[in-house]
């Protein structure tokens, strides 16, 4: 991902600081967080909530990266919850006296096998699931929250050969120019369609 801006960095740290997790010697976050929790999460937990409505994962992921590995393995219930911050990016914790508001926009990945067993698909081993297990493994997924994903990619087994191979790839930072390339032409190409509504409503 491309560097965090300033702004975006202020945000994060906001966030940080307001759930007390803040070192005494930081002032600044200035790298994008990456939060990865485990599947028995409390939804309390993911999104926030508590007596004085602590930010949850979500939040401290703003401007960052949420990683969910085992994605039909969480609580249904709070799964939906990340409906509203994927749409609006901030998330809404209500209570009976009152009603906060969190900063949450980030970037969500979610890994999943295939079936319960996790060979469907596998050209090397036989997946003994039957389709009713399958098709109940994949519900656990609403299709709301699919909807709301804008990237499907089913990604085969890799190999040990292959991890171990001395071939060379593109390395990390490359492949962040390239994104932060995208993301600018992206944005100033919002700048000019901005300029010229301007233009047209004067």
């Amino acid at each position: 991902m491309p560097m965090l801006t300033l702004e975006g960095a202020i945000g994060t740290t906001v966030v940080y600081s307001s759930a007390g997790l803040l070192g005494p010697d930081q002032s600044l976050i200035a790298t994008r967080p990456f939060h990865s929790p485990h599947h028995t999460i409390s939804t309390a937990g993911l999104v926030g909530g508590g007596s004085f409505s602590r930010p949850g994962e979500v939040s401290l992921t703003h401007h960052g990266v949420l990683f969910l590995d085992e994605l039909p393995e969480f609580n249904r219930k709070t799964l939906e919850v990340l409906r509203q911050p994927l749409e609006t990016d901030e998330i809404t914790i209500s209570r009976a006296m009152s009603s906060v508001m969190f900063p949450a926009a980030i970037m969500l990945v979610g890994a999943m096998n295939l079936c319960p067993c996790g060979f469907n698909g596998d050209p090397g081993k036989e997946c003994h699931c039957t389709p009713r297990q399958i098709q109940n493994y994949i519900s656990r997924i609403s299709d709301p929250l699919l909807d709301r994903i804008d990237i499907h990619v089913e990604v085969p087994n890799v190999q040990y050969r292959d991890l171990v191979s001395d071939s060379t790839c593109e390395s990390s930072e490359e492949i962040r120019e390239r994104v932060t390339k995208a993301r600018n032409v992206q944005l100033n190409w919002m700048v000019c369609l901005y300029l010229d509504s301007q233009l047209f409503v004067w």
